[in-house]
């Protein structure tokens, strides 16, 4: 079972696409015919959020959502069009230009990987 949904940045926002986004990550593990736990799925929302927030703001204005349930697993896939990897870097503690999704989505997530 997958669901596949595009976003584009627009005049509207990037907070109404993250948060359509987040509502497809909240109810695609309740369409499951196993369910996973609760935490399990609190963490699918939290890749996907910040995962479609990076890829808007970064990624060159759209991308495309997969999620996808597997035996072992859910699978987040998001797709744009950079060129540039997403990458570490220090935190903005001070200054609100962020820095912490990107480290946050690789320790709460099984496995991650990036693909050009």
């Amino acid at each position: 079972m997958s669901v596949t949904d595009v976003f584009a940045r627009s005049a509207t926002s990037v907070a109404v696409a993250v948060a359509v986004a987040r509502n497809i990550a909240r109810y695609f593990p309740a369409g499951l015919v196993d369910p996973i736990p609760p935490r399990a799925a609190d963490t699918v929302v939290l890749v996907v959020s910040e995962l479609v927030t990076n890829s808007l703001r970064h990624g060159g204005g759209d991308c495309t959502l997969e999620v996808s349930a597997h035996p072992d697993g859910i699978e987040v896939a998001v797709r744009d069009h950079s060129p540039q990897p997403p990458r570490m870097r220090t935190p903005d503690l001070n200054g609100g230009t962020g820095g912490f999704g990107w480290p946050m989505v690789n320790r709460v997530a099984h496995t991650t990987s990036v693909i050009r």
